[in-house]
């Protein structure tokens, strides 16, 4: 047993999309899919659920199908991720995880018995397709369908339904799983109502474009790569140099500030001690140089 520091590794995200119907949510997993990998559409599987909605844009590039027919069983959720893994996908987008939710919903609804117990027989299968996106070896960007939410509010002695907001179709809580959660209205713009990123959250609503896909993979890379960024710095020895590094590691900015201003700070002070002319006859630092 030891302890040691925490260490953020190299990701791969998790992230899901939730929208009604028309938000455009399979085009937006693809052209996050383009900035995961680099504009590489062969290394994108699409899992579809959607009655063949993945097709309906071949425009952008080569990318995979695989398409599940009903019912929508976590198990065939499942195998089609392994599919994907094996084919070595870089990034899997299921579209969408709402009809496995439905599957379970109505395969409860069935079961004899109490209601409440019969939970055992469910939870368990979806917890298992859960785990089974957090631990693939791959980018993974689900989309789920939102409906209309109502609460009862009491008015005048009486209960009446009203409209709250959008509702995701899946499970109470799935969306608290995911690293990256992006709702997006149906004029396609788009918030994050959950963001372990730091990259989005609080931020004006947004249309995606492959910059935002390239943006998250860049913070995914960011964790073992830090380490590399603070070493190229400090082995630069000229502020040209200095000055690339600091545009090409913009996205950590706040992380690298120090390790810049000390290397700048070394090299300045290499630079006068290694210039005659910053220096009078007796040895002292000629200041007007």
């Amino acid at each position: 047993m030891q302890l040691r520091q925490s260490e953020r590794k190299r990701a791969k995200i998790k992230m899901a999309l939730q929208g009604s119907a028309g938000s455009g949510k399979t085009y937006s997993s693809l052209l996050l899919a383009q900035g995961l990998t680099n504009k590489d559409l062969t290394k994108v599987a699409i899992i579809d659920t959607e009655n063949g909605s993945a097709d309906l844009y071949a425009h952008l590039g080569n990318y995979n199908v695989l398409t599940l027919e009903p019912p929508f069983t976590p198990e065939k959720y499942i195998k089609a991720i392994d599919v994907c893994l094996r084919a070595e996908m870089e990034v899997v987008i299921i579209d969408s995880i709402s009809h496995c939710w439905d599957e379970l919903l109505d395969f409860h609804s069935k079961l004899a018995g109490n209601s409440f117990t019969n939970w055992a027989k469910v939870t368990p299968r979806l917890n298992a397709f859960i785990n089974k996106i957090l631990q693939a070896e791959a980018h993974v960007i689900a989309t789920m369908r939102t409906k209309q939410d109502y609460v009862l509010q009491q008015k005048d002695g009486k209960y009446i339904p009203e409209k709250v907001g959008l509702k995701s179709v899946m499970r109470d809580g799935t969306d608290y799983e995911f690293t990256l959660v992006f709702d997006i209205d149906i004029k396609h713009f788009v918030s994050a109502s959950k963001d372990r990123t730091g990259l989005f959250m609080g931020k004006p609503e947004f249309t995606i474009n492959t910059a935002t896909g390239r943006k998250i993979l860049d913070w995914c890379n960011s964790g073992t790569n830090l380490q590399e960024a603070r070493a190229n710095i400090k082995s630069c020895n000229n502020l040209e140099g200095l000055r690339e590094l600091y545009t090409h590691y913009s996205n950590w900015k706040e992380h690298l500030e120090y390790d810049f201003k000390v290397q700048k700070d070394t090299i300045l002070s290499k630079q006068t001690l290694l210039n005659p002319q910053n220096f009078s006859q007796n040895g002292s630092t000629n200041h007007s140089a």
